[in-house]
């Protein structure tokens, strides 16, 4: 497959968003206690709960807009925002310290064994910021080439994920935290500048500039 800018662009957005290098961490410390096939079992199931969110949302999100009566440039500068606080969230760990604040309230309840639907699929992989990317990038594609492209990368960074959650362990201990915490801050950076372009590009479709 030929890499195109588009592909790169959603590729990078999406990879930024749902972040599996953040996840990693979260997912070993929330399958602690099961053992090698229960944690892989529920990673490959919660990737797949949140890849059939994101692709419901990437397919007939515009219709869902169009239902609600919300233009395309004002669900762009939403987004934009939205994404913008995550990135903000990124680089001064705020996603982090909240993430696994989540992950200890639900180690402390005994009856919730398998994370993979909550809180793995949804929000951590699957939420907010994951669904207004995948829909504005979607949005922003022109025909089914285009597309499949958004959809190929949106493929790609979930078996990312996916790889990541079942490596979570061994994965944590090679890298180590200090170097998670310096590629969850550039990612934030990164995310940021897109977050931006996406704001200007509503402004611009909104005002007609």
């Amino acid at each position: 497959m030929v890499v195109t800018e588009l592909f790169l662009s959603a590729f990078v957005t999406l990879f930024v968003v749902i972040d599996p290098p953040g996840c990693a961490p979260i997912y070993a410390g929330l399958t602690k206690g099961a053992s090698a096939a229960q944690a892989r079992s529920m990673a490959l199931r919660a990737t797949l709960i949140a890849a059939a969110i994101l692709l419901v949302f990437a397919l007939f999100g515009q219709e869902l807009l169009g239902a609600l009566h919300i233009e395309l440039n004002s669900f762009r500068i939403a987004g934009g925002l939205m994404l913008f606080f995550i990135a903000f969230d990124m680089v001064f760990e705020k996603r982090t310290q909240r993430r696994e604040s989540r992950a200890e309230k639900i180690a402390q309840t005994p009856e919730i064994e398998d994370v993979s639907v909550f809180p793995m699929a949804m929000p951590m992989l699957a939420g907010p910021g994951a669904i207004a990317a995948v829909m504005l990038l979607m949005n922003e594609a022109e025909g089914w080439g285009e597309m499949t492209e958004v959809l190929a990368a949106l493929v790609a960074v979930l078996a990312i994920t996916a790889a990541a959650l079942v490596a979570a362990g061994p994965l944590i201990r090679l890298l180590g935290d200090k170097v998670e915490a310096v590629i969850t801050r550039l990612l934030g950076v990164l995310l940021a500048a897109l977050a931006a372009q996406y704001v200007i590009d509503g402004l611009k479709g909104s005002f007609g500039i």
